[in-house]
């Protein structure tokens, strides 16, 4: 089947009981038993639910293997879930130096207090990650494209890295999801989900996941998410298995905007830069052209002003909404050297490209005329704001 397809039926089953086609809400803390030891696979819903479960089942079947994912509260919970599975004292992560602020907050300020080291380089050159090796390296975390400077790493290259190392590849695939970047097929041993963004896509939930195509892994994920008590809740499974139903069909038309809105952009004597991987001047548009299925619907570029052009735009814009989110069907702008990102140290800030100018769209479903004349309007009030 293709993604379309899957993103519809599969993992998905109908009622049993009922002959619901959607999947119930089971809103359940606790399930009965036949007897001692005796279940139909819940008792406790910390440890699993089944509505969650079905999310799982149908996040497996989009990337098109057999183990279920692991779903979380938040994307933020499976990286945590991700490091206390696979790490401990003494263990050393290589990260590309360009995620979302939150991966680096929690890597700096929490890991470090457990005696688990981050070493942050620029892996859209593999060699930085080889040369960045250490005996005690058990993980390497990326993403791309990259959160918010649209960064391509070429996964091949780096799981090849890896796997002659004996090191893990985990990937964070929030921006493109497996309908546009298949990283399993790529080599990636671990898939990375903020389910907030692209996979719901209407605002409406937080929750993030973890999957392998390893049982045993599989088993550690979802043991640390009973410990930790970090499981994803049944309302939100539920909104988020409709969510993906058009997900297909809405990274599509996403993608198709944001490469119109990148090209129209290039065009303005008020942008100085813009960085979308569909451009052919786009340092990693070869890298994405072979490992990406299109260009996604995530864009970031800068003013001549800096920082106080950005902000006169984002405060003149009108349908566009200035905000932390991204992935929805609206339109949403950022700042993320303020917003996103505003807990990375400035100087990686600086070194990776997130200056105070950068400014980050992820475009939405609007029309995609309707969002260049509001992007239009607010860039003639920017150099006025500015003098």
């Amino acid at each position: 089947m293709n993604h379309q397809t899957r993103a519809i039926r599969g993992g998905r089953k109908v009622d049993p009981t009922t002959g619901a086609i959607l999947t119930p809400i089971i809103q359940s803390t606790t399930y009965a038993m036949g007897g001692v030891g005796v279940h139909k696979g819940f008792t406790y819903s910390r440890a699993d639910n089944p509505t969650v479960a079905a999310l799982e089942s149908a996040l497996s079947s989009i990337e098109g293997i057999e183990v279920p994912a692991v779903c979380l509260g938040t994307g933020m919970a499976a990286i945590h879930a991700l490091a206390f599975t696979l790490l401990q004292t003494g263990s050393h992560i290589i990260c590309d130096e360009v995620v979302y602020g939150g991966t680096v907050r929690l890597m700096r300020e929490f890991f470090t207090k457990f005696g688990v080291e981050t070493t942050f380089v620029d892996s859209s050159d593999p060699s930085n990650v080889q040369s960045a090796l250490r005996e005690n390296t058990k993980l390497v975390i990326i993403e791309t494209p990259a959160n918010p400077t649209m960064k391509v790493t070429d996964i091949a290259a780096i799981a090849a890295i890896t796997r002659a190392h004996g090191a893990l590849l985990a990937v964070d695939n929030t921006f493109l999801t497996a309908v546009l970047q298949d990283c399993f097929g790529l080599g990636a041993d671990i898939i990375i989900y903020s389910t907030t963004k692209y996979i719901e896509g209407h605002d409406s939930t937080v929750g993030g996941a973890l999957l392998t195509r390893d049982p045993e892994l599989r088993e550690r994920f979802a043991y640390c998410r009973k410990a930790v008590g970090s499981i994803q809740k049944p309302q939100e499974a539920f909104l988020t298995l409709q969510g993906l139903k058009t997900l297909p069909i809405r990274l599509r038309e996403h993608s198709r905007s944001a490469l119109s809105i990148a090209k129209w952009l290039q065009q303005q004597p008020q942008v100085a830069e813009v960085y979308f991987p569909g451009l052919e001047s786009h340092p990693g548009h070869n890298v994405a052209q072979k490992q990406q299925g299109d260009w996604g619907g995530m864009l970031a570029f800068e003013l001549r002003g800096g920082f106080e052009a950005g902000k006169a735009l984002m405060e003149s814009v009108q349908l566009c909404t200035l905000a932390e989110n991204l992935g929805a069907t609206e339109t949403l702008i950022t700042h993320p050297a303020s917003m996103t990102h505003g807990d990375v140290p400035k100087e990686q800030r600086e070194r990776s490209g997130i200056t105070d100018g950068l400014i980050r769209l992820s475009v939405g479903l609007e029309d995609t005329e309707d969002l260049i004349a509001d992007l239009d309007q607010a860039l003639a009030k920017v150099g006025a704001a500015v003098v």
